[in-house]
């Protein structure tokens, strides 16, 4: 789409709702039409900077607060808990549960970024975790899997939206969760539940192909990790 616009801007809705995104004066929409409409002022002003950003045509690919913001509206709002049973299910097969048998400097390793995560967890939440070596499936306590679950129910739609991609890109409820609490920053938490991928590489060596599709989904992960803090800020 080319450039239709000039001034990009923010106004108050009525309603108390938040904030309105502008091009020259008139409101944007979701791609469900839906008014786009965030809560928090530096989320707003980071949506306007992406908008001011865009050269002769725009590129949603380079908006990834406008995307964000698009789907908590059209996605998760219509049905918050619905889109947590998308989630959940990462309770029952996270990441940090299952080791590697060898080699011990890969085992050393898992244990060393992952321990620390599990065992913040277990005490936010006080739950307990079943580890398993290899990739054999070891079903969680129902107790872990509820409260775990439980801590993405009191979400507002516009943290899930940001969730989603923390959870499905590190596949680990537990370090999402920990990322959205302050316990971890984002790189950190990129590289933890990448561990494996990132040892391997180092080990025997990666072609661009691989390290081009893990720059792209750390740049979705990170604008993620943004987008939470731009809510609660």
């Amino acid at each position: 789409m080319k450039r239709f616009y000039t001034d990009v801007s923010t106004a108050r809705e009525g309603d108390g709702a938040g904030l309105s995104i502008r091009l020259d004066a008139r409101p944007v929409r979701t791609p469900a039409r839906a008014l786009l409409v965030v809560p928090a002022a530096d989320l707003a002003e980071a949506i306007v900077a992406e908008w001011q950003a865009q050269g002769d045509k725009i590129d949603p690919r380079t908006m990834p607060m406008t995307g964000l913001a698009n789907a908590a509206i059209d996605r998760v709002a219509p049905d918050p808990a619905r889109f947590i049973a998308t989630l959940a299910p990462y309770a029952e097969t996270d990441l940090l549960c299952y080791r590697a048998e060898d080699p011990p400097e890969l085992v050393a390793q898992e244990a060393a970024a992952w321990d620390p995560l599990l065992a913040w967890a277990r005490a936010r939440y006080d739950v307990a975790f079943e580890l398993a070596s290899g990739i054999v499936h070891r079903p969680q306590p129902e107790a872990t899997i509820r409260r775990l679950t439980t801590a993405l129910a009191g979400r507002d739609p516009f943290a899930l939206a940001a969730m989603s991609p923390l959870v499905t890109i590190g596949g680990s409820l537990v370090t999402a969760l920990a990322l959205a609490e302050g316990r971890i920053d984002a790189d950190a938490a990129f590289d933890a539940t990448h561990l494996d991928e990132i040892w391997q590489a180092e080990q025997w060596g990666e072609d661009y192909l691989a390290t081009e599709a893990r720059d792209l989904r750390r740049a979705d992960f990170v604008a993620a990790a943004r987008f939470l803090r731009l809510i609660a800020a």
